[in-house]
Formats: C-alpha cells, structure tokens, sequence
C-alpha cells in the first residue's frame, strides 16, 4: 500500500505501486505512472507522460516530466522514462520529449546532484554521475557508467560515451570518446580514465588497448580516419570496438586532444 501525504495533488488515472512514498505537496500530474517503493519528498512536481520504475528516491523541489523548453514545442502528448533506483537531488529538472511520441529517457542506478538539468529527447543511461548544476541541452546522449562534474555545459545533440569524465565548468560543442578524460572551454581531451576503467573491472590488457587508442588519436599525428584504420587492425577488446563504433557514428566530430603542453602521459604511467 502507499503512504500518501494529505496535502499531496493526485491527477486522474495515476498508478501508485506498492510502499511507494508520496510526501507533502507533491503534485502528480494525470496519467502519471509510479513502479513499487519510490519516495518522493516534499514539493515534487511529475508531469503527465512521465513513467517510473521501482526504488526511486526523488528529492524535494524536483520536477520530473514538465513540458520541455522548446520554442517548437506543440503541447502534444510526449514521456519521461526513468528506470529503477535512481537518486534525483534537490531541484533536478528533467524534461518530456519535445515532439508528439517521443521520450526522454533516464535509465537505472543514476546519481543527480541538486540542480541538473536533463533537457528533452535526452538519453542517459546507467549508473551515470552528474554533480551539481551539470546540464544537457536537447538530444544529448550520455552513455552508462560516464561522470559529469560540476556546472558543465554540453551542445544539443551532444554524445558522452561510456566511462568517460568531464571536469567542472567545462563546455562540450563535440562528442566525447568512451574511456576519456576532458575539460575545458572548450572542452578537448586530455588522457583516459584508467582508475574509472579499473573499478569497472576492465582488466590491464584491455586498459592497455584503450591507452593505445588514445596515443593514436591524440598522441601520434593522424587524422581521425587514419587512427581508426590503426584501431582496427591492432585492438580486439570489446571495450577498444566500442570505442571504435562510437567514433564512427559520430556526427558531430569529437572533441580535439590537448595541446602536447598539457598531456598527462606521466599521470597515466604513475597510474599504471
């Protein structure tokens, strides 16, 4: 059974499941669908169209699901979609898709900090870490496990591949490779992930295999087409074709590599 506040607002055709937590002044909107055992804390607002999993812990002041910021916009029935045993902080907005049909979506095991905004159409996948006042503009991908630091910006359309870090107060106008470290205004990249990419279990041998992606697309003097050519002759891992496809179904371009002033070789070496 749920526990529901009596000053909440509940719209027609809600589903509540089962020992979710609905506190004071919350307002769920018509049509609004909760899976088991979420809370949500005072003042949250979901908007109609908006689906939730199970375990969810959403914090006061939030808004989940409201009519996205688009001056296209056309007030017709879009989603919001989050998945299961998501922590959403202190004013986090998230946005419904843009366009009749279309979603923005949130996967599972995700950590908002007060203050980010995810914009319509958005796709963020699994156990992705966005510090406070991180925002994504329209259409941004963001890839599992990749962690977004504090007051960062990225271009609409915008896509961050999986385990990738990006610093605070960084700006991001193209996609940012898997297993890659950046920031900056604009951001470029500066070296891989190696600590991320070991408390994710990738082993040396892989770990060495992206350590070599990143000497030939920033370190060696190729262009993109020629390091990739390279990447496919001499990688194999799984991680090292992930890498390798998201570069290729790039339409932005991604981002430039740092100056050789700033590379972190040493860091990646003590790190080893």
């Amino acid at each position: 059974m749920a526990n529901i506040h009596p000053t909440a607002i509940i719209g027609s055709n809600v589903h509540i499941g089962e020992g979710t937590e609905i506190g004071p002044h919350v307002i769920l909107e018509d049509g609004v669908i909760l899976g088991c055992r979420n809370r949500l804390r005072a003042g949250v607002y979901v908007g109609s169209g908006t689906q939730m999993g199970d375990d969810n812990d959403i914090h006061m002041r939030s808004v989940i699901g409201h009519m996205p910021q688009d001056l296209s916009f056309k007030n017709e029935p879009s989603f919001t979609k989050l998945g299961s045993r998501n922590v959403i902080r202190e004013f986090v907005t998230i946005h419904r898709g843009t366009r009749g049909g279309t979603s923005t979506i949130l996967g599972d095991d995700n950590f908002l900090m007060a203050y980010c905004h995810v914009a319509h159409n958005c796709i963020v996948g699994n156990r992705v870490i966005m510090v406070n006042q991180a925002s994504l503009t329209g259409h941004c991908l963001v890839e599992d496990q990749a962690f977004l630091s504090g007051m960062t910006g990225l271009h609409q359309f915008t896509r961050v591949g999986r385990l990738a870090m990006l610093s605070a107060l960084s700006a991001v106008n193209k996609d940012i490779p898997p297993f890659m470290t950046c920031g900056g205004r604009p951001a470029v990249v500066v070296g891989i992930n190696v600590v991320g990419m070991r408390r994710a279990g990738i082993n040396q041998e892989t770990r060495s295999e992206i350590k070599t992606a990143y000497k030939l697309l920033y370190r060696s003097g190729l262009n993109v087409s020629q390091a990739l050519a390279l990447m496919k002759e001499k990688l194999k891992s799984p991680e090292a074709g992930h890498l390798i496809a998201f570069i290729e179904a790039s339409e932005r371009g991604i981002l430039d590599g740092a100056s050789e002033g700033h590379s972190e070789e040493e860091t990646l070496k003590a790190r080893k």
